[in-house]
């Protein structure tokens, strides 16, 4: 049996759970649709590298509380509400200030050298589009959507949205989806690489965190050098790209979790990696 570690976050807003290796961080601001705050942010920056960087976490899962994943920013705050010290910062200091913030927030997720998959109960728009985009992997419900959603508001998007939409949907879709804001239903997210796949409501989590599960329990130091080659082919070309592959491939050689992935092929049995 299974047992569940739960992690103290700081704040209500931001829950985390570890079991069978698989991390769990749930934003709980359902009565928002855990839009983004000033107590939800900051812990879900430190869950993220907490978490990216726990030897006893083999993959992360992101969610959402109720019926949203995250709507986003607090759009009231972005009225006559709004921070009075960042209203009194200079654009430079404004800059700089969200610069830090994106790096980690989705900057940091991205370079988690681990599984990291997004699970959306419902609606994932705006910053909270970019958030599951910044994940490897995306599970939807079928009653979820995703938007996003900076065009209302007449904002040019943050947290590196159009970058992570052009490689996961390409130029022209990207252009499309920013310069409509359009709703997209999980079906067609689907269709057109938004997400990985879509399952009923009533199975989500169990779906999702069993297929994290199944990657937690898999060679850890492979997996980390597979997301390297994967971030490189979008960044090098074939030749560099092949050639660093190499160097990861004769390292990963070497790990006594291959050999243990040999010695079960051998046996005829299930390996149990080390992570070593």
């Amino acid at each position: 049996m299974s047992t569940e570690i739960t992690v103290d976050t700081g704040t209500n807003e931001l829950l985390c759970v570890i079991r069978d290796r698989v991390a769990t961080i749930t934003l709980n601001r359902p009565e928002a649709r855990n839009s983004l705050s000033d107590d939800l942010t900051p812990a879900l920056r430190t869950m993220i590298k907490t978490c990216g960087e726990n030897p006893d976490v083999g993959a992360i899962i992101i969610t959402g509380a109720g019926t949203a994943f995250c709507s986003g920013g607090n759009v009231k705050g972005m009225g006559a509400h709004r921070d009075p010290k960042r209203l009194a910062m200079s654009d430079a200091d404004k800059i700089a200030d969200l610069q830090e913030r994106q790096r980690l927030l989705t900057g940091a997720l991205v370079s988690v050298r681990k599984p990291t998959i997004a699970v959306l109960p419902g609606a994932a728009a705006g910053a909270g589009m970019a958030l599951a985009m910044a994940c490897d992997i995306r599970i939807a419900a079928h009653s979820a959507f995703m938007s996003t959603g900076y065009l209302n508001v007449a904002l040019s998007g943050d947290y590196g949205i159009a970058w992570l939409l052009t490689r996961l949907v390409g130029t022209s879709r990207a252009r499309e989806l920013m310069f409509t804001a359009e709703r997209v239903p999980a079906a067609r997210c689907e269709a057109i690489g938004l997400v990985n796949r879509v399952v009923p409501d009533e199975k989500l989590q169990e779906e999702a965190f069993a297929l994290a599960k199944g990657m937690a329990a898999g060679p850890t130091i492979a997996m980390r050098y597979m997301k390297d080659n994967l971030d490189e082919a979008l960044m090098f070309d074939f030749e560099t790209a092949r050639d660093h592959e190499a160097v990861r491939m004769i390292r990963a050689q070497k790990t006594a979790d291959h050999r243990e992935a040999v010695q079960a092929f051998i046996e005829k049995r299930k390996p149990v990696f080390a992570g070593k």
